[in-house]
């Protein structure tokens, strides 16, 4: 019995759309090993690592290539591939609580790739907005928050994929 296999391509397989590609990573591999300038990313192997040890032992060697990573540029230049907005009563009555949990998770999210990153956390009248570097990580906040504290939690992503809004609420 002679089973043909079929390869599927990411937009033939169980109905996935192709998602943007990200404006700050290059098609082309950079040169190895870099630095980031700003927040000590190691860029080596094609991968970004927070390695503060060999960061330091490139430095010293004088072997390190200074760059900017683009988790970097993207605060800079202020463009985020996620917002979350959190709203209601519970929130800040919880708010330290609430504050040392996304911190937990956007660590435990950079030990991963160092390029998802909180950018931003600002209070617009009763309301928190949070920008953060990566679409992933800004789901990933809004379902460990959710999970934690329950409440209404909306995901959505822009039609072009550019952008996750993830909207929490909970009033008590």
């Amino acid at each position: 019995m002679n089973k043909e296999k079929r390869k599927f391509s990411t937009n033939d397989k169980r109905d996935r759309t192709q998602t943007s590609k990200d404006p700050y990573i290059s098609d082309q591999a950079m040169k190895e090993p870099s630095v980031c300038t700003s927040c000590n990313a190691l860029y080596r192997n094609k991968r970004w690592s927070l390695d503060p040890q060999a960061a330091e032992n490139l430095e010293t060697k004088g072997e390190a290539i200074w760059v900017t990573c683009p988790a970097c540029k993207k605060i800079a230049e202020s463009y985020p591939e996620g917002v979350v907005t959190l709203r209601g009563e519970y929130l800040w009555q919880h708010e330290e609580e609430i504050f040392n949990m996304l911190k937990n998770e956007e660590a435990t999210a950079m030990a991963k790739n160092p390029l998802e990153r909180i950018m931003s956390m600002s209070r617009e009248e009763d309301t928190l907005i949070i920008e953060t570097t990566e679409e992933k990580l800004a789901e990933h906040l809004g379902r460990a928050l959710h999970k934690a504290h329950h409440g209404d939690l909306q995901v959505s992503h822009d039609s072009d994929h550019r952008v996750c809004r993830v909207t929490w609420e909970r009033q008590m």
